[in-house]
């Protein structure tokens, strides 16, 4: 159940959690200047052109970060997973957000006030440590998948995309179906290419026996065929 004790209680006691870095007195004052929020599935909890408002954490959830391009085409440019980093970077760099946020299922996300994020929780070693850590993380995901959506073919990038499924949600009980239920279109998205080449590669892999479908919930039915075929690109 999605709810603000629920939330305080993951964000200190998880140890994938920055603020489980924080100190006893650390964690308390936070307590006065985080807020616990509630997201409906399809809600945006920022837009491109936004002033950055708060440093923002998923607790539970998903998130895409997308960016609209050419004609409203949207590209997907991070996915987001419970313990993770809604918004930072431009929090960070003093910007407005150059993406926007939307849940991809109801989300509950731990909002702080830029006052307290940049003069009390950047002071603690720890803690800055790691928001620095995942910066560096995430420009190498960066330039890795800037070769990757220019370079590989439509296969190679359907492909790594599930791959990135796996590895950012993992797999249901049953070992095979990936815990993340995305629209065509957001999977198009994902991989820089059409909705309709998107189909028509996901029904190629199924035939291939790769994969299968069942509504929105795909099942890798052949992981190292899976990373052959995005290795090869």
């Amino acid at each position: 159940m999605l709810s603000q004790e629920l939330g305080i209680k993951e964000i200190f006691e998880n140890p994938k959690s920055v603020f489980s870095l924080l100190n006893p007195e650390e964690k308390e004052e936070l307590l006065s200047h985080a807020s616990i929020t509630v997201f409906r599935k399809n809600e945006f909890i920022y837009k491109e052109g936004d002033k950055p408002s708060a440093f923002i954490f998923l607790i539970d959830g998903k998130v895409k970060i997308f960016k609209e391009g050419v004609g409203g085409r949207e590209q997907i440019i991070r996915m987001t997973k419970p313990m993770g980093y809604v918004s930072y970077r431009a929090l960070l760099a003093e910007e407005i957000h150059n993406a926007s946020a939307v849940t991809l299922e109801d989300s509950l996300v731990c909002m702080v006030s830029p006052d307290h994020f940049f003069g009390r929780l950047l002071r603690n070693p720890d803690f800055s440590a790691r928001i620095l850590r995942k910066l560096a993380q995430e420009l190498g995901f960066s330039n890795s998948r800037t070769v990757t959506l220019t370079q590989k073919h439509i296969r190679g990038r359907l492909a790594e995309s599930l791959l990135l499924l796996k590895e950012k949600y993992g797999f249901e009980n049953d070992g095979v179906s990936l815990k993340a239920y995305l629209s065509r279109e957001d999977i198009a998205n994902l991989s820089n290419m059409t909705t309709s080449n998107a189909i028509r590669t996901l029904s190629t892999f199924a035939g291939e026996k790769v994969i299968a479908i069942d509504g929105r919930k795909i099942k890798i039915l052949d992981l190292h065929k899976l990373e052959r075929i995005s290795k090869l690109g």
